[in-house]
């Protein structure tokens, strides 16, 4: 499976626009070819960087199988209009937070899991 994003590329910085320091926008996101048996997708949004510990930006979950984009700019809704739900980051809100590191270059990991579940929030 292939996670990528039309708006930037793997190992560039991320897009103004996208930070908190603009809109704060989440960015489109694509993927392609699951794995056989995918009942759902749980996508995470993570700062290895930050300070303290792992930083999580965005939490999304119960994504159905059939889903294979996010567009631009998905509102702070729990449920998404398409299937899903975002939970809770690690700035106390819900859905995405764009970067905003408080200092330094900080790297940012989008990672997508297919399960073969539907998932049980642990956050």
């Amino acid at each position: 499976m292939e996670l990528q994003s039309l708006a930037f590329f793997i190992g560039s910085t991320i897009p103004f626009k996208y930070t908190c320091d603009d809109h704060n926008i989440s960015p489109p996101l694509s993927w392609d070819s699951p794995p056989e048996g995918t009942v759902s997708f749980v996508l995470l949004m993570e700062d290895p960087d930050a300070p303290q510990q792992s930083f999580t930006h965005w939490v999304v979950y119960d994504l159905p199988a059939n889903l294979r984009h996010l567009p631009e700019g998905i509102t702070q809704e729990s449920r998404l209009p398409g299937g899903g739900v975002q939970g809770v980051n690690d700035f106390r809100q819900l859905g995405f937070g764009g970067p905003c590191p408080p200092s330094g270059t900080h790297r940012y990991f989008f990672k997508l899991y297919a399960l073969d579940k539907g998932s049980i929030p642990l956050f």
